[in-house]
């Protein structure tokens, strides 16, 4: 049994008003976790709502920062400390504008890529190693503001297509508590149709 907690962060922004957003991926991918195994989102701490329990025998702290996105680290780092876990025992799961919609990438460590939650998280923390999950919602069309794009809502045809996007993540996420960061790259890393 693994005695480690580990921490299972979707990034986006409280409120329903943003439920659908682009922005959200991050959020409807922990919801999607927490669905598959039985875990409720019941507590608040650290400015954040927290679902507790287990997967596949690993001890986990599901998050969704209720700080707004920018701030996410106001949340995310005080629970990391809580639960005296690592940067490692972290993952944090994001929307993505430089993938296609549906894609996913997972890596071991990095900068924010110019996300404002990523960014939060990063300097709170002090560190930049710990994994990390996109979610593509790809770039708006034209010359359309990114930040407005983030705000829309999916449209029923994005939905339809990030289902199994979000089937995928969840997977991804279960084969990184159970086998490791490498495991759980190739399968996410890899084209859809293949994995």
């Amino acid at each position: 049994m693994d005695e480690r907690r580990r921490i299972i962060v979707g990034l986006g922004n409280p409120g329903k008003q943003y439920a659908h957003n682009r922005h959200n991926a991050g959020f409807m991918a922990v919801d999607r976790l927490a669905d598959r195994h039985g875990l409720k989102f019941t507590r608040m701490m650290h400015k954040g709502i927290v679902a507790l329990g287990e997967i596949e025998g690993c001890k986990v702290a599901l998050v969704k920062p209720q700080t707004f996105m920018n701030l996410s680290g106001e949340s995310v780092v005080p629970i990391v400390r809580f639960y005296k876990s690592e940067p490692s025992d972290l993952l944090v799961t994001y929307d993505e504008l430089d993938l296609p919609l549906g894609q996913l990438r997972m890596r071991p460590k990095g900068g924010s890529g110019g996300h404002n939650g990523m960014k939060s998280i990063i300097a709170r923390l002090g560190s930049e190693d710990f994994p990390r999950l996109r979610i593509g919602v790809g770039r708006p069309p034209g010359r359309r503001d990114p930040k407005d794009f983030l705000l829309d809502d999916f449209t029923p045809d994005e939905m339809a297509a990030l289902d199994p996007t979000l089937d995928r993540a969840v997977e991804g996420i279960r084969r990184w508590l159970t086998d490791g960061i490498d495991n759980a790259m190739n399968f996410v890393n890899a084209p859809a149709d293949k994995a």
